[in-house]
């Protein structure tokens, strides 16, 4: 058997079976230090022609992003970030240059949630990848987890989604969006190449979770797109869920640049948005949106039985499955651009 026989979440069963499953399936891991507060650790990596290329990513927008997955990752389990490690593997053509300019995006990006690199590793490697682990603390109290959802929850989103995708295109094909005006091409563009990791709704949710102590929120982020963020959540807490299509936020810049259509599906599988997606018990759904301002939408509920359906009460006879395989999937054959 080959890994592209059972695809990426096929080998993500086998490894998480050598993890202990109290700790493993969220977006990050919390273990238990001593006082009120956990640690929390995540990595993520970049690989060259993988997650960038020089067609669409300049080294420093390379460091930026790398800094932002795992921001994302502790902004999703309710964490403040503490500091990064970097393991930098690297073609030994490339420039110092590219190297020096890596690692100002990747500071620029930290500095502004007051987040060092304290330390790292650096080797040769036959391709480009740069593997980051960052560390956050969380009254484990309340954190966010996946496994808490519960049928009747509302399920919230934040920002908009599909913009990433979208500026993905624009990079590659740049004969593109004649219709967009500047302003609209760049924010579509900057969607991809600077993504804004969402730590600034954490103090909120962590406000809000401390004056409401019977309350749990579930949660992780969009990073590998929101329908796989709606199909996780759902799996983690073994629930099903029906998410109405009007509903889904979609920017002004998307909705000029392509089809309604369109932009549903990268919206829904697009990737890269690192948005968070939350569910919350009906009755307090709408006071966590007004909590978390403009950036959040009520997109749908969560439901007792198992399927994962993208709806429209307007057309009834437009019901979808949500899906994994519709989304990037690492080992997948490669389709398009």
């Amino acid at each position: 058997m080959l890994i592209k026989d059972i695809g990426e979440q096929g080998l993500l069963e086998i490894v998480k079976g050598f993890c202990p499953s109290e700790i493993v399936g969220d977006d990050a891991a919390i273990l238990a230090v001593s006082g009120d507060e956990s640690l929390v650790i995540t990595t993520d990596m970049l690989v060259d022609e993988v997650h960038f290329s020089d067609r669409t990513t300049s080294p420093f927008d390379v460091g930026w992003r790398g800094a932002a997955v795992n921001l994302s990752d502790l902004a999703a389990m309710g964490a403040f970030p503490i500091g990064i490690t970097v393991a930098l593997g690297i073609t030994d053509n490339k420039t110092v240059s590219w190297v020096e300019q890596l690692y100002q995006g990747l500071t620029t990006c930290l500095n502004q949630y007051q987040t060092p690199i304290v330390g790292g590793d650096i080797c040769r490697s036959a391709v480009t990848c740069i593997s980051i682990t960052a560390f956050g603390r969380v009254n484990p109290k309340l954190a966010i987890r996946r496994s808490v959802a519960r049928p009747g929850d509302k399920i919230i989103v934040t920002g908009d989604h599909g913009d990433s995708r979208a500026g993905l295109e624009l990079l590659l094909h740049p004969e593109l969006g004649a219709e967009l005006t500047a302003n609209q091409r760049l924010s579509l563009i900057q969607a991809h190449q600077r993504p804004q990791p969402r730590l600034d709704i954490v103090p909120k949710l962590q406000n809000f979770l401390a004056s409401h102590p019977q309350t749990t929120i579930a949660g992780m982020d969009s990073s590998d797109g929101l329908a796989d963020a709606i199909v996780q959540i759902c799996r983690g807490s073994q629930v099903g869920a029906k998410i109405q299509r009007p509903q889904i936020p979609i920017s002004q810049a998307l909705k000029t640049f392509v089809s309604p259509q369109q932009a549903v599906h990268w919206a829904l599988y697009g990737g890269e948005d690192f948005q968070l997606v939350l569910s919350a018990a009906a009755d307090i759904a709408e006071i966590v949106v007004e909590y978390l301002g403009k950036t959040a939408t009520i997109i749908g509920e969560i439901t007792a039985n198992p399927d994962i359906l993208l709806i429209d009460d307007a057309e009834p006879s437009t019901i979808e499955k949500l899906s994994l395989s519709r989304g990037f999937q690492h080992f997948a054959p490669i389709t398009g651009s």
